[in-house]
């Protein structure tokens, strides 16, 4: 299977399987429990029909949006993910220079392969920072400045992690950051010898944002499950994060709001945008589906403050589903992941514009000519 055989996100996945180690793919792939949660976020999309309307004359169609304060060319982003060294020797560097090329904004993580200021000179179009707040409070001041030094557009504060979720697939892999080398993941590593060769002999895998703080992640292997569970502060408070919003003084949003409870607090102090998240399914098992909150918190907070439809995104028609639910945009990480795994920059180009191809293929077939058009009329429930 070649990158020119990917057409869709199931094609991604598969040629990323062949590529990576089996942890490596399973802890991309992987989720909490039993991957309810993880399963009904795609699923949720096909409970909600489309309806076109013919007739229209469709010329020319305007995809672009403002989110958060930053015009993107399509209303699709790439959220923000940790270790992506590992998936593909580029990286975040290969996810930044896609994302510049199509127009929209990148996500870098705090627990990033690659430092913002880096990222800043790759991308000069909208970025996000994505904030863990750690016990180490010397920490968490420092990842403040060096985002803002890099002049990035928006601050998230992760909400939702306060411990690590249950990911079994991991327990079973071994899997940890950085690798750790036993017979089982030496065997899986031999087997994929381009993956190993360009994991050892390419830059040194890091975590800069990390470094000179903590050990955990770099010099130290952990799970991910276990650095949540350690070195993240779970006494994490509204009060917290309305002081950190104060600090950052910009676009700044909560990412894993899930009830309209807390959607109306997320504005009540000052944010600007909110993820609709549960992490991708990785955290707690048997939530709901983003999808499936959408409506409520579009309702309670649609008109004050930005509402991101974040997880289970495959599709071209997911995307319209989400916008004519009245969310600004949709985001994930699985939708772009795959394709670093399986051919870096190239791979997230492809998939970006396979999914560009079909938002704009998909408003022509719904008859709309610009995004502000959708809404829930042209929705049925099944």
């Amino acid at each position: 299977m070649r990158l020119t055989d990917c057409h869709n996100f199931g094609d991604f996945r598969r040629l990323a399987k062949k590529r990576l180690p089996g942890p490596i793919f399973h802890y991309i792939d992987g989720a909490a429990d039993d991957e309810v949660t993880y399963r009904r976020n795609t699923q949720a999309f096909e409970t909600a029909d489309l309806v076109p309307n013919v007739l229209n004359g469709v010329r020319d169609v305007d995809m672009s949006v403002e989110v958060m304060g930053q015009k993107l060319d399509m209303p699709l982003y790439c959220a923000p993910t940790a270790l992506q060294r590992l998936f593909h020797h580029e990286g975040e560097r290969a996810v930044a220079k896609a994302a510049t090329k199509y127009g929209t904004m990148f996500g870098v993580s705090s627990l990033a392969t690659v430092g913002v200021e880096e990222i800043a000179s790759l991308a000069p179009g909208p970025k996000m920072f994505q904030f863990y707040f750690h016990k180490d409070r010397a920490l968490n001041d420092a990842l403040l400045e060096r985002a803002r030094a890099a002049q990035f557009n928006v601050l998230a504060l992760t909400v939702d992690t306060i411990t690590g979720g249950n990911r079994e697939r991991d327990l079973r892999t071994g899997f940890t950051s950085p690798p750790r080398l036993n017979l089982q993941s030496a065997w899986s590593f031999a087997t994929h010898p381009a993956w190993a060769w360009n994991f050892f002999t390419k830059d040194k895998f890091d975590m800069p944002h990390l470094s000179g703080h903590i050990d955990q992640g770099t010099n130290v292997a952990v799970s991910v499950g276990d650095y949540f569970s350690t070195m993240l502060d779970p006494t994490m408070s509204w009060a917290d994060a309305e002081k950190l919003c104060a600090q950052w003084n910009g676009q700044f949003a909560l990412k894993g709001i899930m009830s309209v409870e807390d959607a109306k607090r997320a504005v009540d102090i000052g944010c600007t945008g909110i993820m609709v998240s549960n992490h991708g399914g990785r955290q707690l098992d048997g939530s709901r589906a983003p999808f499936d909150q959408l409506a409520e918190i579009c309702d309670a907070v649609g008109d004050k403050v930005d509402v991101i439809c974040e997880g289970g995104v495959q599709r071209g028609t997911h995307v319209l589903k989400a916008l004519s639910v009245g969310a600004k945009a949709v985001s994930g990480g699985r939708l772009y992941l795959y394709a670093l795994a399986a051919a870096g920059q190239e791979g997230v180009e492809r998939a970006l514009g396979n999914l560009k191809s079909e938002i704009e293929r998909d408003m022509r077939l719904m008859g709309v000519s610009r995004l502000s058009e959708l809404n829930r009329s042209n929705l049925r429930y099944r």
